[in-house]
C-alpha cells in the first residue's frame, strides 16, 4: 500500500523527468561491435552456453516483472475496492446526492479522503453518470465513461478500465440510502502508471541478481571453453570434421598403405591398405615393430625414423615402394607404402584408357559441329587420325549424301564422302582410297570407295557387324576377295584393318574403314571398341545431318512452291523481289503482288514466326487467305481484321493438339494502290513501316498505324492513306533484313534508308544495292525485299459523267460511251459495253440513290464502273420464267470477264471487265450469227 502510495505522489514528477529525458539529446555515439565469426568449437560451446544462461535469466526476469505486475494490479484493485466501500457508507454521502449541491459537500471529502487512502482518484457520480467529484475539477458536470448497469443493480465489483481520461485499475461501489435504493456510484482508482511504477522499482533488485547470476555462469562457461579450446588446438567444427573425415578415408578408403609409429617403437596406427599390404594381424596395433613379422631391413628402417623416399622393400610376395619420414617433435614415424608390383601394371592400361576416353570426349566436340553430311564425315576421319589410325575413310550411300532415305544399295551406290591419312604414312596407288597429298585431307568426292570385307554385292552397306583383321598379310580371305587391291595396300606398307557399318535410325547409313601402316602396333579388341563407339558416336550426327538435309530440301521446295513464281501483269507499278531464306532453315516470310479492279494493285508482305515446314505451310494458308479476302475487295484494316480472326481460329484449332505450333505473332503489311489518284492506302500488323522514295532521291517512313501482331490482341487495326507520286518507290520487306543478333531496329532502319538514297530509280537495280548494303554474311532469318515504281494511268484513259436520278438520262450516257470507246479505238467492244452499262445504270437509277456516276478505264482491260451512295448490292439468281425482272446480272456475269462490287466510305461501285481489242463478247457473236 505504501508503495503505491509513493509511486502516487512522484507519478507527476517522474513524468515531466521521463519527458525531458527523451527529448534531450543521446550523450555519446552508441557501440557498435562487430561480430566476429566463430572460427573453433570452444568458442562456439562459449557463445552456446552463454546464450542459454541469458535466454533463462531473461525468462525469469520477465516472469518475475509479470508476476509483480499481477500482483501490484491486485493489490490496486483491492484498495480501491476498499477505500470506493467505505466513502461510499461514509454517513450523509446518500444525504448529500440528494441535496441542491452535491459538489460542495462531497468535493473536499473525497479529496481528504483521496489523499489519506493513497488512491489516484475518487468520484461521485449520479445515477447517470455525471461527476460530482473528480481530483481533475475540470471533469465536474462530465458524464464518465463506462458500464454502470451493475452498479445501478446494488453490485460492487472493481475493473482494469481502458479510455479518458486515464487507464487504471478501478472499483465502482453504489451509494444506496435507508431504504436500500440506489441514488448514486462511487469510482476510486489507482492508475496504471502508478501499478508499473511501483513494479519498476523492483527491477534494480531484479537486474543485479540477473547480472550476478550471468557472471558465474559465463565465468564456468569460461572455464569450461577454455578446456576444450586446449584440447581442440583451436579447431573449429569444419576443421574437426574434416580431420575425422581424413582419418577415416586414411584408415579405410586411401588405396596407400599408412603406419604411424610411437617413439617407443611401438605401432600406433595402421590403415587397412598396410594391413592388406603387410598381411598384419588383427590386434597389431600397440605392439612392437619387431614382434610382427617384418622384414629386418623394413622393420629398421621404421625404427631409424630416418626419412626415405620410394626405398623398394620386399614384402612376402610383394614389392613395396616405401616413404617414411619422422612424425614430429614427440618422436616416432610416418610410412607410406605402394604396391609397385599392380601399379606398374595398371599404369599401361589406365593410360591407353585415358587416351581412348580423351578421344571419345574429343570426338563429342568435334564431330557434328554442322549440319552437313560430308562436313560430318570428314569430322570423324580427322578425329580418328592419327590417334586411333593411320588412316580413316567414310563411305555413304549416295541417297544419304542427298538428304533421301538410305535404301538398298548395288554395284556403286556407295560414294566417298570423306578420307583422312596421316602425314609420313606410305601413299598408296591410284584408286579408290588414294590421297592426294601427304599431308592428307579428303579423297575427292565421287570417287569410288574401297568395298570393306564382308561386304560385295548381296550385302547393304552399314549391315551385319564390325569387322577386325589384325593382319592382312595373314587373311587369306579378305585377300582372295580383292586380290588386286589387298596386293596394293600390303606393298604400300598397310598392315591393319577396322571396317565400322553406319548406321542411323535402324538403317545402314555407310562404312567407316580404319587402317594401320607396318611400324605401328596392329589393331586388337580394345581398338575395335573404341572404334565402334567412336563411329556410333557419328553415326547419330551424320543421320541428323541427314534428317536435317531432307527436312530443309522438302521446306524449301513447299516454300518456292507456295510463293508466286511470276509476278502479275499489270501496268499500275513496276515490280522487282528479293527473296533469301536462311541458311538456319526455311522461314514463313513471304509476299505477292495481287491485281484489283479499277487499276488498283494490292502488296502483301508477311512474316511467320518459326523455321521449317509448319511456318511454310502457315504461311501458305495466310497466303490463300489474303487472296480470298483481296478478291472481296475488302480495304486494308478490314482485311487484316479478317486475318486476325483466321489465325485465332488456327491457334483454337492448335491448341486442341498438346503438341500443336501456335502461328500468333505472324505480322503482315497489306496496301493497296491506286493508278488513278496515285494514292496507297496502308496497313499493317506488327510489320516494320514501308520506305517511300521519291524522284529525287528523298527517303520517307510513312507514318502507318502500327497494330498488333496477328492472333494476338483481338484489337481493331487502322489504315492510313499516301500520295505517291508517278515515278516514286514504294520499298516494302520483311524484319530480316534489318535486324538480327548483332543488328538493332534502329540502325537497320538507318543503312535502309541510306541505301534507298543512293540507289538507282530502276527497281531491279534498287534491290541489288539494298541487298548488298544490309544483307548479313550468313542470314539469320529468311528476308523478303519487295520494290515497285509507281505509274498513274494517263489522264486521256479515263472518262466520267455524272447521272441524274430519272431513267430518260441512260440514253445520253450510253451514246456518251459508245462515242469514248470510238475515240479510244474500241468500237468493237461498244456493243457489250453499251448492254452491261444499261443494266448496272439502271439498277443505281432505279433502287441506288444520287448522286450516280459513271467512270470508263482503259488499262489491259476496258473497266466500267458505276457509283452511287447506297449501301446494298445486286446478287445473281436466276429468275423465274414468270419474273419480268432479275436477267440483268445473269446477262453482265455472261458478257464480262470479271464483274462485282467494292464498297467505298460514301457508297459502292458496281464494276465489269470486258478485255480490250476484242470482238465485242460472246452475245455480239451470238447477233451476228442470228444476222447470217
Amino acid at each position: 500500500m505504501r508503495a503505491l502510495r509513493e509511486a502516487g505522489t512522484r507519478r507527476e514528477v517522474d513524468r515531466t523527468a521521463s519527458s525531458q529525458g527523451a527529448n534531450s539529446p543521446s550523450e555519446g555515439a552508441p557501440r557498435r561491435a562487430g561480430r566476429r565469426a566463430l572460427s573453433s568449437v570452444a568458442g562456439q560451446v562459449f557463445w552456446l552456453q552463454s546464450a542459454i544462461v541469458v535466454l533463462l535469466i531473461g525468462t525469469a526476469g520477465v516472469a518475475q516483472v509479470v508476476q509483480a505486475r499481477h500482483a501490484s494490479e491486485a493489490e490496486a484493485g483491492a484498495l480501491s475496492l476498499g477505500v470506493a466501500e467505505a466513502f461510499a457508507h461514509q454517513p450523509g454521502v446518500a444525504a448529500a446526492l440528494r441535496s441542491p449541491d452535491p459538489t460542495a459537500v462531497l468535493q473536499p471529502r473525497a479529496e481528504e479522503t483521496r489523499r489519506a487512502s493513497g488512491v489516484d482518484f475518487i468520484a461521485v457520480l449520479s445515477r447517470s453518470g455525471i461527476r460530482y467529484t473528480d481530483p481533475l475539477p475540470w471533469l465536474i458536470g462530465r458524464r464518465a465513461s463506462g458500464d454502470w448497469a451493475r452498479a445501478l443493480t446494488g453490485e460492487s465489483f472493481s475493473e482494469k478500465f481502458v479510455g479518458a481520461p486515464t487507464e487504471a485499475i478501478r472499483a465502482v461501489v453504489p451509494v444506496t440510502d435507508a431504504r436500500g435504493k440506489v441514488v448514486g456510484v462511487v469510482t476510486a482508482g489507482v492508475e496504471i502508471t502508478t501499478v508499473s511504477e511501483a513494479v519498476n522499482r523492483g527491477l534494480p533488485l531484479l537486474a543485479a541478481a540477473g547480472a550476478a547470476a550471468l557472471a558465474l555462469a559465463v565465468g564456468g562457461a569460461a572455464l569450461v571453453s577454455r578446456r576444450l579450446r586446449l584440447q581442440t588446438h583451436g579447431m573449429g567444427p569444419a576443421e574437426m570434421t574434416r580431420m575425422y573425415e581424413h582419418h577415416d578415408a586414411v584408415l579405410h578408403a586411401v588405396r596407400e598403405g599408412v603406419l604411424i609409429s610411437g617413439p617407443d617403437q611401438r605401432l600406433m596406427l595402421a590403415n587397412d591398405e598396410a594391413r592388406r599390404l603387410l598381411e598384419l594381424p588383427a590386434d597389431a596395433e600397440q605392439r612392437d615393430l619387431s614382434d610382427l613379422g617384418l622384414d629386418a631391413d623394413f622393420a629398421e628402417m621404421l625404427t631409424s625414423c630416418r626419412p626415405v623416399t620410394d626405398e623398394v622393400h620386399r614384402a612376402h610376395d610383394r614389392l613395396l615402394a616405401v616413404s617414411c619420414r619422422p612424425a614430429g617433435r614427440h618422436g616416432g614415424s610416418v610410412a607410406t607404402l605402394r604396391d609397385t608390383t599392380e601399379l606398374r601394371a595398371l599404369t599401361g592400361r589406365a593410360e591407353v584408357a585415358r587416351e581412348r576416353l580423351q578421344l571419345l570426349y574429343d570426338a563429342g566436340l568435334l564431330i557434328g559441329t554442322t549440319l552437313d553430311v560430308r562436313r560430318t564425315a570428314e569430322e570423324l576421319t580427322r578425329v580418328a587420325v592419327p590417334r586411333l589410325a593411320d588412316a580413316a575413310t567414310v563411305d555413304l550411300l549416295e541417297s544419304v549424301l542427298r538428304g533421301d532415305e538410305p535404301g538398298r544399295p548395288t554395284g556403286t551406290a556407295l560414294c566417298r564422302a570423306a578420307a583422312t591419312w596421316a602425314p609420313g604414312t606410305p601413299r598408296p596407288p591410284e584408286g579408290p582410297i588414294a590421297v592426294q597429298s601427304d599431308d592428307s585431307t579428303a579423297v575427292p568426292p565421287g570417287e569410288a570407295p574401297a568395298v570393306p570385307p564382308g561386304e560385295g554385292e548381296g550385302r547393304p552397306p552399314g549391315g551385319g557387324r564390325a569387322l577386325l583383321v589384325p593382319d592382312l598379310a595373314a587373311d587369306s580371305a579378305w585377300r582372295s576377295a580383292q586380290p588386286q587391291l589387298a596386293q596394293a595396300l600390303l606393298d604400300n606398307g598397310i598392315r591393319s584393318l577396322i571396317a565400322v557399318p553406319i548406321r542411323g535410325g535402324g538403317a545402314g547409313l555407310g562404312t567407316a574403314q580404319f587402317w594401320r601402316a607396318e611400324g605401328r602396333a596392329p589393331f586388337d579388341v580394345d581398338d575395335l571398341s573404341a572404334a565402334e563407339e567412336l563411329v556410333a558416336r557419328a553415326a547419330v550426327c551424320i543421320d541428323n545431318a541427314r534428317r536435317y538435309a531432307r527436312e530443309h530440301a522438302m521446306a524449301v521446295t513447299l516454300q518456292r512452291s507456295l510463293l508466286p513464281r511470276e509476278l502479275p501483269q499489270q501496268d499500275a507499278l513496276d515490280v522487282a523481289f528479293r527473296y533469301l531464306p536462311a541458311q538456319a532453315g526455311v522461314g514463313g516470310d513471304w509476299f505477292d503482288v495481287i491485281p484489283l479492279p479499277g487499276a488498283r494493285v494490292a502488296l502483301v508482305v508477311g512474316d511467320v514466326v518459326g523455321h521449317g515446314l509448319h511456318a511454310a505451310a502457315t504461311m501458305g494458308r495466310l497466303r490463300t487467305a489474303v487472296h480470298n479476302f483481296a478478291g472481296l475487295d475488302l480495304p486494308p484494316d478490314e482485311l487484316l481484321s479478317h486475318l486476325d480472326e483466321l489465325v485465332a481460329r488456327i491457334d483454337q484449332d492448335e491448341s486442341a493438339d498438346s503438341q500443336g505450333i501456335k502461328v500468333s505473332g505472324a505480322t503482315v503489311l497489306y496496301a493497296i494502290y491506286d493508278s488513278v489518284s496515285g494514292r496507297c492506302v496502308m496497313a499493317r500488323a506488327g510489320h516494320p513501316p514501308p520506305a517511300i522514295v521519291s524522284a529525287d532521291g528523298t527517303v520517307t517512313f510513312p507514318p502507318v498505324p502500327a497494330g498488333p501482331p496477328l492472333g494476338l490482341a483481338q484489337l481493331p487495326f487502322e489504315s492510313s492513306e499516301h500520295l505517291v507520286p508517278e515515278g516514286s518507290r514504294l520499298v516494302l520487306y520483311t524484319d530480316g533484313l534489318i535486324h538480327g543478333r548483332a543488328r538493332s531496329i534502329d540502325d537497320g532502319l538507318d543503312l535502309l534508308q541510306a541505301s534507298l538514297a543512293r540507289s538507282a530509280p530502276d527497281p531491279e537495280r534498287t534491290c541489288t544495292d539494298v541487298c548488298e548494303a544490309l544483307l548479313f554474311p550468313e542470314p539469320e532469318d529468311d528476308i523478303v525485299l519487295l520494290v515497285t515504281r509507281a505509274n498513274r494511268l494517263p489522264a486521256a484513259h479515263v472518262a466520267e459523267w455524272d447521272v441524274p436520278q430519272e431513267p430518260a438520262a441512260v440514253a445520253p450516257v450510253r451514246e456518251a460511251v459508245v462515242a469514248q470507246l470510238t475515240r479510244w479505238d474500241l468500237e468493237e467492244a461498244a456493243f457489250t459495253t453499251e448492254l452491261i452499262l444499261s443494266e448496272l445504270l439502271t439498277n443505281a437509277i432505279r433502287y441506288g440513290t444520287p448522286p450516280v456516276t459513271v467512270r470508263l478505264l482503259r488499262d489491259r482491260v476496258l473497266t466500267c464502273e458505276v457509283f452511287d451512295t447506297s449501301s446494298t448490292s445486286p446478287h445473281l439468281r436466276y429468275a423465274a420464267t414468270t419474273d419480268e425482272g432479275g436477267r440483268g446480272l445473269y446477262l453482265v456475269a455472261h458478257l464480262a470477264e470479271r464483274w462485282g462490287t467494292r464498297y467505298t466510305p460514301d457508297g459502292k461501285i458496281i464494276w465489269a471487265e470486258l478485255p480490250v481489242g476484242g470482238n465485242g463478247g460472246p452475245l455480239a457473236a451470238m447477233f451476228d450469227e442470228a444476222i447470217e
